[in-house]
């Protein structure tokens, strides 16, 4: 029971910050009770659900979380810019592909995260889900390295399982 009190408070605490930086209504009573009772009817559905645990609260490791984060942020800036100039070009030469990305495992919300990363950055999207891997199409050839996406992998894994990058 005690790491499912940890479960409860840290749910509690993240979703009712999260309402109020969305909200950003701090002053008015009724809005506020609102708030509350719906980070109260959610945390009470998650727990008659039986699915409060480590997967669904998934911040025993804010820093390996954040640290991939910011890195998929660069990522996405650096394809961003990529994908703009292959656009620009005037001949505009590119070569799509499909191509399968073998996934090695880790729990739901890894491949989860894995499979989100790819379509979140630019030139690729995750096409199908399958149980040994996704099928992922690129924009051009240069976007389907399976190096780049192996170090994707392995970083989606330690942010979602809470593991310190390395």
């Amino acid at each position: 029971m005690g790491r499912k009190l940890v479960y409860i408070v840290v749910l509690t605490v993240v979703l009712a910050l999260l309402w109020l930086l969305l909200s950003g209504k701090v002053h008015h009573i009724l809005l506020l009770s609102v708030g509350a009772a719906s980070v109260v009817a959610s945390v009470l559905m998650m727990l008659r659900m039986g699915i409060l645990d480590g997967e669904s609260v998934p911040f025993g490791g804010f820093i390996a979380f954040f640290s991939y984060w910011l890195w998929l942020g660069g990522e996405i800036f650096k394809a961003n810019i990529a994908v703009t100039r292959i656009v620009l070009k005037p001949d505009l030469d590119i070569r799509p592909v499909m191509t399968r990305v073998a996934s090695t495992g880790g729990s739901d919300m890894a491949r989860a995260t894995f499979a989100n990363s790819i379509t979140l950055t630019p030139g690729t999207v995750t096409v199908e889900v399958e149980t040994t891997g996704f099928l992922v199409h690129a924009l051009d050839q240069s976007f389907a390295d399976q190096e780049a996406f192996r170090d994707m992998e392995r970083r989606a894994l330690e942010g979602a399982d809470g593991k310190a990058s390395r």
